[in-house]
């Protein structure tokens, strides 16, 4: 079976905003509430608290006096919540991600229906009193609904995330056709090397685009009384342009991941730590601007789609200070210095250029070892290991 997610934008009357409204106090709640017993019951007994036994405490809850308002929300709606902190624990603990935190009411809200959501013309129809939602629907669901979350954004508008499975089976992974390497950066974003030419990508540097526009909202939502119908206009209008830039970014990051998805077999790229790199307080806006981790799980799923692969190289590999013509590495390269000569060969090369040539050898020889052939970079089968496909390297 294939799950694939689609996300619509979704249209509630004033009645049914109303009803979301309600059922996301109730799910932010119930979140904050498990969360804290969790926390509780950790600290007395060192153990946490199951699925099960944080569903348990709901019918009590629905019961008492000060929380009885609890029964206004859909029952599968509290469930889910518990079943998401759940995961989240897991994850945690698992190493990936952070430990869970509470939900804050001036932030994006969400629900999610687990089942019973049907497609009725251009509506979605939702169990319970939430009922028929008018929804604009940008291609045909191609299979059978399973879940649908729902989402209010700080700009006032209401998404509807449906995951959809259908029969299928995943594309056994080929590595036969042109093979690229990707070194990403902030002056270019990209810089693309197939052996036989060299490409790039400038960076829009969205953020920079926007700056003005956005610092005169925020100076306008500053000196808004707190509390204020006027200040939740000036938030909203602020949170619109941050919408902005996160849609043209993303928008951005598709085009040019499918372009070279499109005309590529194997893409290779570096295992940045982005974390650890927006430390530089200089670069760090640039570099968040960028969205590089987004870029490469973009790629990702796109080449899982269509039995392609994506490499990722060790992100300690010298690339930028090795001689893609000789070989031979050089001890210091500032990010200052973007171009040097090789001082064994005389081979002058551009830092980003030269980098994208030695990421792609370097991913040839991953593929080469993980083969057993010095031939498998032209061809040859490999089937993807659990969890991302570029980490072949890593586990050899």
């Amino acid at each position: 079976m294939i799950h694939q997610a689609v996300k619509i934008r979704i249209y509630p009357k004033r009645e049914q905003s109303l009803i979301l409204a309600q059922h996301f106090g109730c799910a932010r709640w119930w979140w904050n509430y498990a969360l804290n017993k969790c926390i509780e019951t950790y600290k007395q007994t060192g153990k946490g608290l199951t699925r099960s036994a944080m569903n348990s405490m709901l019918p009590r809850l629905k019961k008492e006096e000060e929380t009885k308002w609890l029964k206004g929300c859909y029952s599968q709606v509290l469930q889910s919540v518990s079943l998401n902190l759940s995961r989240a624990y897991l994850n945690f603990f698992a190493g990936r991600a952070k430990y869970p935190r509470f939900k804050s009411k001036s932030k994006k809200q969400s629900i999610q229906y687990p089942q019973q959501v049907k497609q009725v013309d251009s509506f979605l129809k939702f169990p319970g009193r939430l009922g028929i939602v008018k929804a604009k629907i940008h291609r045909p669901f191609d299979g059978e609904i399973k879940t649908v979350t729902i989402t209010y954004t700080p700009s006032g508008k209401y998404y509807a995330s449906v995951l959809l499975e259908r029969e299928g089976y995943v594309k056994r992974v080929n590595t036969d056709g042109k093979i690229i390497g990707i070194d990403l950066g902030i002056k270019d974003f990209a810089i693309t090397n197939d052996g036989i030419k060299t490409s790039f990508y400038a960076n829009p540097r969205h953020l920079s685009k926007h700056q003005k526009n956005l610092k005169r909202k925020l100076q306008k939502l500053a000196r808004k009384q707190k509390g204020s119908n006027r200040r939740n206009k000036a938030r909203r209008l602020a949170a619109k342009v941050y919408e902005h830039i996160s849609n043209v970014r993303q928008d951005f990051l598709h085009k040019l991941s499918r372009k070279i998805v499109n005309n590529n077999q194997v893409v290779v790229v570096e295992n940045l730590n982005v974390k650890g790199m927006v430390r530089n307080h200089k670069l760090a806006k640039a570099i968040s601007d960028c969205s590089w981790g987004k870029f490469v799980n973009f790629l990702d799923y796109k080449l899982s789609q269509e039995g392609k692969l994506l490499v990722e190289i060790n992100r300690f590999f010298p690339s930028s200070k090795t001689c893609s013509s000789c070989h031979y590495t050089i001890d210091k390269l500032s990010l200052d210095i973007r171009s040097w000569t090789c001082p064994s060969c005389g081979t002058h090369h551009d830092r980003d250029e030269n980098a994208a040539k030695n990421i792609r050898a370097e991913g040839i020889r991953i593929l080469q070892t993980s083969l057993g052939t010095s031939d498998a970079a032209n061809g040859g089968n490999v089937r993807p290991k659990l969890g991302r496909v570029s980490r072949l390297g890593d586990s050899l």
